[in-house]
């Protein structure tokens, strides 16, 4: 046994290795990017000089969704009987998000020469209510890390016993490691080796597990019941509107994130980046067939016949372990090892692009932009290498102490979705809106989704939605009967459009009373209606002349730059069309 597990820590050390070298090559090949266009460093760190081509970026948008939760997670809900794949909505729900994302988010944010996805917030809604929403999305990146490290603990523990805790500390300094020397060109170059290696390494593993005795035809267990449940699944009536809810919160709830955006804003161009993940769209779907097909296999085995013994993983509480678990039992040594080898390389993939979004928000958004701004880019590349270690270390800790896979993963997206999604819509598409309606937003969204209580965080609900049920979870290995209350109604869609319509309500109020006199100007605490309006009161994060976005008005730039990011931050269309209209036509739009 002991040959094995050698063999095992010898394939995986193999992959590490090969990802750390890739990763060290990539920072001293792009050492120098951007110097030459005068690009400062900080900011080649965060968007990689804006000169990421079609095939390393389509790579490593694919990547950044195809990690280790998502590959986990879609092989355990297939395998879940009374789940299966109809309630696999991962591989659907985020490919349609990268499709809704390429269509409508992508150019806007693009074209105006973002660096990061809180730049337009903080830019039309003040530094206070940047800082604010920077916290639902750094809990986002934080979750979605330490999801996927612990799905890697999980993974290595069935293959090699080396204690959990142990590889999961040791996958994440490989990844803090790379992006701590290279930033977005590390990371994206290491992705496009990941993907290689998820998709070899599932692919070659699959035949194998569909050829050992212990497995029956998935065919007819997809539709017949043979050792349990059939893996196709269905959706019960009351389950509906839950479902729905789920799929929403997958579709809309996985655009809002800086890991797509720091993709979106590396782009050579606007067109590029929607291109981008229209190829991530396809790469998403085509990277869950094996995960698929091996939930399948795993809910069509006799496990008396494997070496795993005849409680079968569901009654073992390992179903979120299934892909490992059949990578193992069902496949030769040297194929499994490979597989896992492959699978923990990925789960980095994912890792490392989260840990890099949040430092990138944290020294731009609120470093530089709302305590310093006049901190050198020397400054500013520091304070991310330090955050990158903070928020590594954040999530390898969260990853040591988390639950199933499945259930971070949507907990990471709900206050995303819930907060940071109806905000972006406001943001680019609803002209009127201000800080007030933000600020209302903000709250309401909050309220109402944390008021639904979390089961996973065994946090109680204190709003009881229509159709509410208690139900009683039984522990397998303890025999523990928990009572959880389940919301069947799709409260956080409607908190996510509650949250919206609260935005655009409270915005035209607060300007309706302050521009009628029905408020005094001094009302104005937070300066989001009547300095607007006045040019003597012109905040520098605010739109400037003609709403032309300059975000080289956001923060003081060294003089060789200016020039330079004018040119970038200015949409030359917009001025052409603005020049050819009166500039105080009431109905003027600059957004797409």
């Amino acid at each position: 046994m002991t040959g094995i597990h050698l063999e095992g820590l010898a394939a995986i050390a193999l992959f590490y290795v090969l990802i750390l070298a890739v990763g060290i090559w990539a920072a001293w090949k792009n050492k120098h990017a951007g110097e030459a266009e005068g690009t400062d460093r900080s900011e080649t760190i965060m968007v990689g000089g804006r000169d990421i081509g079609l095939f390393v970026g389509g790579f490593t948008m694919t990547a950044t969704w195809v990690g280790g939760g998502y590959i986990n997670g879609t092989a355990e809900y297939v395998y879940l009987p009374g789940y299966g794949l109809a309630w696999a909505q991962a591989p659907f729900g985020y490919a349609l998000s990268l499709v809704v994302g390429g269509l409508f988010f992508a150019k806007p944010m693009r074209s105006r020469g973002y660096v990061t996805m809180l730049d337009p917030f903080q830019q039309k809604y003040g530094k206070r209510m940047g800082g604010l929403l920077f916290i639902p999305a750094l809990m986002g990146e934080i979750f979605w890390s330490a999801a996927i490290l612990s799905a890697l603990g999980a993974t290595l523990s069935v293959i090699i016993d080396i204690n959990i805790k142990m590889s999961v500390v040791i996958s994440a300094c490989i990844a803090i490691f790379y992006t701590l020397v290279g930033g977005l060109y590390s990371v994206a170059y290491t992705d496009v080796v990941q993907l290689f290696c998820i998709f070899l390494g599932l692919w070659v593993s699959v035949p194998f597990a569909l050829s050992n005795p212990a497995v029956s035809d998935i065919k007819i267990s997809a539709v017949k019941e043979i050792y349990q449940a059939p893996w196709k699944g269905n959706i019960k009536r009351e389950d509906a509107w839950v479902w729905i809810d789920n799929f929403c919160l997958l579709m809309l709830g996985g655009i809002p994130w800086q890991v797509y955006f720091q993709r979106v804003l590396s782009a050579s161009s606007a067109t590029y980046a929607q291109v981008l993940s229209f190829i991530a769209a396809a790469g998403c779907l085509v990277m869950a067939v094996p995960s698929v097909m091996i939930g399948a296999i795993g809910a069509s085995t006799d496990w008396n016949q494997t070496a795993y013994g005849p409680v079968p993983p569901k009654e073992r509480d390992q179903a979120d372990m299934i892909l490992p678990i059949v990578l193992q039992y069902l496949c030769p040594p040297f194929v499994s090892f490979f597989g896992l080898g492959a699978v923990s390389a990925a789960v980095m993939s994912s890792a490392d692009s989260s840990i890099l979004s949040a430092s990138s928000m944290f020294a731009r958004n609120i470093y530089q932009l709302a305590f310093r701004q006049s901190a050198s880019d020397t400054e500013i590349v520091w304070v991310m290498r330090v955050t990158i270690f903070v928020f590594g270390g954040l999530a390898t800790a969260m990853a040591l102490l988390t639950g199933t896979v499945y259930g971070l993963w949507y907990l990471s997206s709900d206050l995303v979705y819930v907060i940071i999604f109806p905000q972006l819509i406001s943001v680019l598409f609803v002209k009127g809106t201000n800080t007030y309606g933000s600020v209302a937003a903000y709250v309401f969204g909050l309220i109402l989704r944390i008021g639904g209580g979390e089961p996973y965080l065994s946090l109680p609900p204190f709003i009881y939605y229509p159709g509410w049920q208690l139900e009683d979870r039984i522990h397998h290995l303890t025999g523990e009967v928990e009572h959880i209350v389940v919301q069947k109604f799709p409260f956080k869609t409607v908190s996510m459009l509650a949250s919206f319509l609260g935005n655009v309500a409270f915005s035209y109020l607060a300007k309706y009373l302050f521009e009628s006199g029905k408020l005094l100007p001094k009302y104005d605490f937070l300066d989001a209606v009547l300095a607007q309006h006045s040019i003597e009161n012109m905040d520098k994060t605010t739109l400037v002349n003609r709403n032309n976005i300059g975000l080289s008005e956001m923060a003081p730039v060294k003089p060789r730059l200016s020039v330079q990011l004018a040119a970038t931050f200015t949409r030359r269309d917009t001025l052409a069309e603005e020049d050819s209209s009166p500039e105080d036509s009431p109905n003027h739009e600059i957004l797409e």
